[in-house]
């Protein structure tokens, strides 16, 4: 077994899900089954416009052959195991390379950062866990001028933190995995409540809103933004009670049978839609709505 790295795209002709699975052509093979049984990380390449460098982890539990295209194969990733950063980790920080194993004996950037499928040191993998998971603090900033390059130079000195075992320990622990879905979700609908349009902030910075679950971890829903919304307290409440829903095109569903409706509709944003991220990947998916109506939303 050995850590990884997977390159992947929003807009990839590949058919990737990371979340579940990740397609790769054969000249991979090899490196890819190295990575059975263990994680890897995700990196969106630097050409890439806004590139979030080293965006999520996963743990890859088999290698298949793809049914539907010769000569590719797919990397199933173990229901439950992926986990988008908090901090997404640029592949340079402070002129200095994150990923240390990609440098030849000259220092300089070798030909294997140009494979999409490669394998990764612990202590690479340790580092980049490590500047992913961020701070243990809670606290969203105020404003949107935090940048996730500053800060990492004492990081990249010799590394003195837990070893990669440690690191993945923490990737299954419930609240270092709520707190990244937390971070993640409420970044993407710019710490707001998407149903009521409320931003509400505190004196040291933390967002009022907080990140649902659209179909609850308890029910094998992943930690995934399109599985996230951003709710106010009482709206989030609502939506675990099945009092409020969404409809496949975000339109704000309310139960009969909640006792005082008109209420529940004046909290309601204007448009009456769910107030969704600019990116279509980061926007609810009709499966998980499809789920909360069918096993919680009360009709």
């Amino acid at each position: 077994m050995s850590f990884g790295v997977f390159i992947h795209r929003t807009d990839s002709i590949y058919d990737d899900v990371p979340s579940e699975r990740y397609q790769f052509p054969k000249q991979y093979l090899a490196r890819a089954q190295q990575c059975v049984g263990d994680w890897v990380v995700y990196l969106e390449p630097r050409k890439v416009k806004d590139t979030k460098g080293y965006f999520a982890v996963a743990k890859v539990q088999e290698i298949i052959p793809d049914p539907r295209h010769a000569d590719m194969h797919l990397a199933i990733i173990e229901p439950g195991t992926y986990l988008d950063f908090g901090d997404p980790v640029p592949f340079r920080a402070d002129d200095a390379v994150v990923e240390r194993g990609l440098l030849n004996d000259q220092g300089n950037i070798s030909g294997r950062a140009q494979a999409a499928v490669r394998t990764l040191s612990p202590s690479d993998f340790a580092m980049i866990v490590e500047l992913g998971l961020g701070s243990g603090e809670d606290i969203l900033p105020r404003t949107d001028k935090a940048d996730v390059v500053t800060g990492f130079g004492e990081l990249l000195q010799p590394f003195q933190h837990m070893s990669a075992r440690e690191r993945v320990n923490q990737l299954t622990n419930r609240a270092v995995r709520d707190r990244n879905f937390r971070k993640n979700v409420l970044r993407v609908y710019g710490e707001r409540c998407a149903m009521t349009g409320l931003r509400l902030v505190n004196g040291g910075g933390r967002a009022e809103a907080e990140a649902a679950h659209i179909r609850p971890v308890e029910h094998d829903g992943p930690d995934i933004v399109s599985n996230g919304i951003a709710l106010s307290g009482t709206a989030h409440w609502m939506f675990d009670r099945g009092l409020v829903g969404l409809a496949n095109d975000l339109t704000i569903l309310v139960s009969r049978q909640t006792n005082d409706p008109d209420a529940v509709r004046s909290m309601i944003n204007q448009s009456g839609k769910l107030m969704a991220p600019s990116r279509p990947a980061d926007r609810p998916r009709v499966e998980f709505l499809i789920w909360h109506r069918e096993n919680c939303f009360k009709q």
